[in-house]
């Protein structure tokens, strides 16, 4: 069977992502499609509202699509004998031994119970460590305690990433370690801040900051050249922007500037959401899953990253909203589907779908931030064009 891409597929795909771009809707895009060897782009629109026009190697705040490259940096310090899956954090994050969790999530701080078991670096992988989203706390009438304490103490971990916002990685930790666990460890999933904690648990394992792990474990090697938590090139940073109530329908007010919040080196480092990158690198980091670790994680790390960890308690008790396990699952800081597929979103604008059994990348990067838990349509149109191109 042939293993390519459409001539008039993709021409159909340039058609379709060309529908969503305008200054009052999405300024600027780069989408990727890749099978085997075959790579097509389309970079369309403008870096900002009037601006530059968007070029193949520009620059977009990933947000959560940082979440799969660090775990499989995690899994690089676990095939190193650095960390191990199911050991306790304790050793390198004492900040959370001897945990309390909330009798009732939305309940107020001092009323707690034991932790029945220590943390371990799966339940922070597989985001089953107690802490993080649960939609409940958004469709409250009032702000939790846990959610008022955590933002007050400014760990921007139940909102959009901002790495302005947050203190240093050992202050974080600590401010972290002050609250209890919102459930028993490895109860249920619960979105982010598992992530946000792996990046301590790096550093702190391999005795370097969160970046430099980065780098040498997974960017080098793939060559990944442009992707990293800040940037001095702003000339290539797409400026970011989310809807804006008072403006028309579809208008965008900018929610970080090129010299924003991501020109400079940041002092937390979120593992969870703070990476920029282009759409080439992450094609990169797709095809060393797609060939089974390629150098940088082994056959048995890229298949746990690819394939479901979870139980179907926790999927029963977690999730983001109704329906949100309907057709997949969750392995490493990624979804995974029944169809093979596996991947993730960015709020901030991006979408990255990697598709083993038809060979297939998809990579939109927009500067546009996801007006609800949706994927915003631009995304699930290139996607659905991407599968049409297929030969």
């Amino acid at each position: 069977m042939a293993r390519g891409l459409s001539a008039s597929g993709l021409d159909r795909l340039g058609v379709v992502a060309a529908q969503h771009i305008g200054d009052d809707r999405i300024p600027g895009l780069v989408a990727l499609i890749a099978r085997g060897d075959q790579v097509h782009v389309e970079a369309l629109g403008t870096l900002s509202a009037g601006g530059a026009p968007v070029a193949r190697d520009s620059l977009f705040r990933i947000a959560s699509t940082t979440k799969p490259i660090t775990a499989a940096a995690t899994l690089t310090l676990a095939d190193e004998g650095l960390i191990r899956l199911d050991e306790p954090v304790d050793r390198l994050l004492p900040e959370l031994a001897g945990r309390r969790v909330l009798t009732a999530m939305d309940g107020p701080l001092d009323d707690t119970v034991p932790a029945r078991r220590a943390i371990t670096t799966r339940d922070l992988l597989t985001f089953t460590f107690g802490f993080g989203m649960v939609t409940e706390m958004f469709t409250a009438p009032r702000p939790w305690p846990v959610v008022a304490a955590a933002e007050e103490l400014r760990l921007q971990t139940f909102g959009p990433p901002d790495p302005s916002v947050q203190a240093d990685p050992g202050t974080w930790i600590a401010a972290l370690g002050s609250l209890p666990l919102l459930a028993q460890p490895g109860e249920r999933w619960m979105y982010n801040t598992g992530a946000q904690v792996l990046g301590v648990l790096l550093a702190r394992a391999a005795g370097q900051p969160l970046a430099e792990v980065l780098r040498t474990r997974v960017f080098e090697p793939l060559g990944m050249r442009d992707t990293a938590l800040w940037t001095t090139q702003t000339d290539r940073l797409a400026t970011s922007y989310r809807s804006a109530q008072e403006a028309a329908p579809g208008g965008l007010i900018v929610n970080d500037p090129p010299d924003g919040a991501w020109s400079r080196p940041p002092a937390f480092g979120d593992a969870a959401a703070g990476l920029l990158s282009t759409a080439d690198d992450l094609l990169a980091f797709a095809r060393m899953l797609l060939r089974g670790g390629d150098g940088v994680l082994s056959a048995q790390a890229a298949r746990a990253m690819t394939t479901d960890q979870l139980t179907a308690a926790q999927k029963a008790r977690g999730g983001l909203g109704d329906g949100f396990f309907d057709g997949r699952s969750w392995s490493f800081c990624q979804a995974v589907h029944e169809s093979g597929a596996f991947g993730w979103d960015g709020g901030l604008g991006t979408s990255w779908l990697v598709d083993p059994r038809q060979d297939l990348v998809v990579i939109v990067l927009t500067q546009r931030m996801f007006d609800s838990p949706v994927t915003p349509q631009v995304h699930r149109d290139v996607q659905a064009a991407a599968y049409a191109a297929l030969e």
